[in-house]
């Protein structure tokens, strides 16, 4: 069920993505002017209905990450880009390339074939302060080590990196979703006086700064690469760390594991290249529609 939840969030996010994005590029705004870009946009219905499904999104995700561990949940999420290429090759009559096919293919294949073999279940419940703690004070500093080395270097290097800040603080994101929807059973009113609820607030607007700092700073290939890699990646380790999630992971089949997710991993990278999400191949795109060009994901 936990993965079933998780896919029906990627789909909804997937589309919420699209919706918006028309919503903003269907309104028209005096040049340079914030507040009539929302006016106009606040009078979509269009715009709204992403909205919507953006909501819709966060609560499937947070109801399945209470009923299955971060370390499924969230490799799940990273198919928020395939619903988005085949959305947006539907709606737009666009002929799926070897780009779309094969990382669609090889992500669906390595994810499937890594929640089989890990068949991961959760260890505990309630992590402690201590354990908090210490994972705020790695991530952190993570963060800051990415978020400092893509202050120089070539556009591409200063793109991955904001992308791998960005990768982790949606994966903590996340872990203080499942710890709040785990308290969630004792009443809304119980999110007050835990920390969790905040550090979704904290960690999501974090991690969405990044996000929109990595797209600024160079190609959306590399900076969504990074992003889709690290994600799952830090939500499996937080995951095994926090939470206490038990991975069958001994001999052979950690490395048919390894394996899976390697393939995943490269299905992610050719997908983050396609015409359809990247927003710097602008001589193959000419004739669309300018809402077609800049549609990218940032799966949380």
């Amino acid at each position: 069920m936990a993965i079933l939840l998780a896919l029906l969030a990627a789909a909804a996010n997937a589309l919420a993505t699209i919706l918006q994005r028309i919503g903003v590029e269907e309104a028209s705004p005096a040049p340079g002017s914030t507040r009539s870009l929302m006016a106009s946009v606040l009078r979509r219905p269009i715009w709204f209905a992403g909205l919507g499904l953006t909501t819709a999104s966060f609560f499937l995700q947070a109801i399945a990450l209470s009923l299955g561990d971060l370390s499924t949940v969230q490799p799940v999420m990273v198919t928020e880009i395939v619903f988005l290429v085949l959305v947006l090759g539907s709606w737009f009559r666009r002929t799926l390339g070897w780009r779309e096919l094969v990382g669609a293919t090889g992500t669906a294949a390595g994810l499937g074939v890594f929640l089989a073999l890990s068949a991961a279940r959760g260890g505990h419940g309630r992590p402690s302060h201590l354990d908090w703690a210490l994972l705020l004070l790695a991530c952190g500093g993570a963060v800051a080590l990415a978020a400092g080395a893509a202050r120089r270097g070539p556009r591409w290097w200063r793109a991955a990196a904001y992308g791998v800040a960005a990768g982790i603080c949606f994966a903590l994101t996340a872990a203080f979703v499942k710890s709040a929807a785990d308290q969630w059973q004792h009443g809304p009113l119980t999110l007050l006086v835990h920390f969790e609820a905040y550090g979704v607030a904290v960690s999501g607007l974090a991690g969405l700064v990044l996000s929109q700092h990595a797209l600024e700073a160079g190609p959306v290939a590399a900076s969504q690469s990074a992003l889709l890699i690290v994600n799952p990646l830090s939500s499996i380790v937080i995951g095994v760390w926090l939470f206490g999630d038990h991975l069958h992971a001994f001999g052979a089949r950690a490395g048919l594991e390894g394996a899976a997710l390697f393939v995943m991993f490269t299905a992610l990278f050719v997908l983050s290249g396609s015409p359809l999400v990247a927003t710097g191949a602008e001589e193959r795109l000419t004739e669309q529609r300018p809402y077609e060009r800049v549609v990218t994901s940032s799966p949380t």
